[in-house]
């Protein structure tokens, strides 16, 4: 029994180049109308997010705007995994800019109308945060369908830059027409490059990868329980996670107050000055990320993709206290732009190594958790840190936030589970450049086995992974 737009099934490498001749064009025409109405959905991101600091200056707020931009997508993340392994991705991740473009359409003819309350905006990042949450696993596992194993690597660099690019863009184009114009043309761009984005995407024929099942096709209820069991008992998955939601927390989510720290400790007292102050932070970390993005884009980073996850995230803490510690404004986005050239050497092979050794038709519920991870870590993380920051100064949070992310990724690294997790990543890491994602898998797998005493749902997972493959 097959399911048309599902993943390949467990045990079957991802294609190598040959197979995929037109994959350069595929990948052009995805990657470009992903970043027409990433450019789109970056605008409304950063002109929100000043508007509130600007009219409230509040971290409470701040922290709203976290919530309600982050929570929906954790929650939706737990069935879009799902979907993304059982229907054509190509689809999904249309339905989800759709569905994005018309929420803001609607918000800007209501504030057009003269309605305009605050309750309003955050309904709308709800919704748009709904949207991320079932767009993102579609995303991350739609990249392998199209891109040989082999050049994943590479491909997610270019994406990075490309992403990075946007990133630098987008911060100064939402300076000029936040302060030439209004919040509402803002949202009218959003609209347009979304359709724009859409269009593109419609044009991408891949036929789609076929789930093949030894019996009758499980249950929605089943693949979410199998998925859970997968990601409990892969011994480099779990560990990932935690690591991931650990930077989010601790690094993530304070620097989402650097805009506070401007606002607060190098504000002119001008509102337009102001604004192009949190515009230049902006630009300062997407030149960062531009150039880290490029850098792994040439270079294919190093065959050990777990030391460079490790070290990126030990780069995170010190930049944290250094943004912390900074005496000027301009000390403080060259902090920044370090941070955002250390964010490429995190999220890249944090993405491939997870598209390498993830079996295909695992990786929408995978990614999904992933996606869990991150919309639930930032919200969490900000409603300490967000009110916190209303009663000591955002420095000190800064600070306390990188000493702490030095001691949790050492105890990550140094405890029995982490080295286990590690050693099999290092194997993994080793096979996926000669043999592909059914070899690395397997080494996974093999590092899974040490714990099966201490888990026993990873010999349940293993015992589905054997009966299914």
């Amino acid at each position: 029994m097959t399911d048309d737009g599902a993943a390949a099934g467990p045990g079957v490498a991802q294609a190598d180049e040959a197979d995929r001749p037109h994959w350069r064009r595929h990948i052009v025409l995805f990657l470009g109308g992903q970043t027409v109405t990433l450019f789109g959905s970056m605008l409304v991101q950063y002109a929100v997010m000043w508007h509130i600091v600007l009219e409230t200056g509040s971290g409470g707020m701040m922290a709203l705007v976290a919530v309600f931009g982050f929570l929906p997508q954790a929650i939706v993340s737990v069935f879009a995994g799902v979907w993304a392994d059982r229907h054509n991705r190509k689809y999904l991740i249309m339905g989800a800019d759709g569905a994005i473009a018309v929420s803001t359409l609607v918000l800007a003819v209501v504030l057009m109308a003269g309605y305009y309350e605050l309750w309003l905006i955050f309904l709308t990042l709800a919704i748009r945060s709904v949207g991320a949450g079932i767009q993102t696993p579609a995303v991350s596992a739609f990249i392998p369908q199209i891109v040989p194993t082999d050049k994943l690597m590479r491909v997610n660099g270019v994406n990075g830059a490309i992403q990075s690019g946007m990133m630098l863009l987008a911060p100064a184009a939402a300076g000029a027409l936040y302060v030439a114009a209004s919040l509402v043309a803002i949202f009218w761009v959003d609209v347009i490059t979304a359709a724009i984005g859409i269009a593109i995407l419609a044009t991408i024929s891949v036929p789609p990868l076929v789930r093949t099942f030894s019996g009758e096709r499980p249950s929605y209820m089943a693949d979410l329980r199998e998925g859970v069991r997968y990601v409990a008992g892969h011994a480099f998955v779990r560990w990932f996670l935690v690591l991931f939601a650990i930077v989010f927390v601790l690094t993530v989510a304070p620097s989402y107050l650097t805009p506070l720290m401007i606002e607060r400790s190098f504000s002119t007292g001008v509102a337009d000055t102001d604004a192009w102050l949190l515009t230049l932070l902006e630009i300062s970390f997407s030149i960062g990320m531009v150039v880290g993005g490029l850098v792994i884009a040439v270079w294919g980073g190093m065959k050990n993709r777990i030391t460079m996850i490790i070290v990126s995230s030990l780069a995170f803490g010190a930049i944290s206290i250094g943004l912390g510690l900074s005496p000027n404004v301009w000390v403080f986005y060259g902090f920044m732009l370090i941070c955002g050239l250390a964010v490429p050497f995190f999220s890249t092979p944090s993405m491939t190594i997870l598209q390498e050794t993830v079996e295909p038709d695992r990786q929408g519920r995978v990614f999904g958790f992933v996606g869990i991870v991150m919309a639930v870590a930032m919200p969490v993380g900000m409603l300490v840190f967000g009110p916190l920051a209303d009663i000591v100064p955002v420095e000190w949070v800064l600070i306390a936030a990188g000493i702490l992310t030095f001691i949790v990724v050492a105890l990550a690294v140094w405890l029995p589970s982490g080295r286990r997790a590690v050693a099999a990543a290092h194997a993994a890491s080793a096979r996926s450049d000669s043999t592909g994602a059914e070899a690395s898998a397997a080494a996974f797998a093999a590092g899974d086995s040490t714990e099966a005493e201490e888990q026993p749902s990873a010999a349940e997972a293993d015992e589905e992974r054997t009966r299914r493959g």
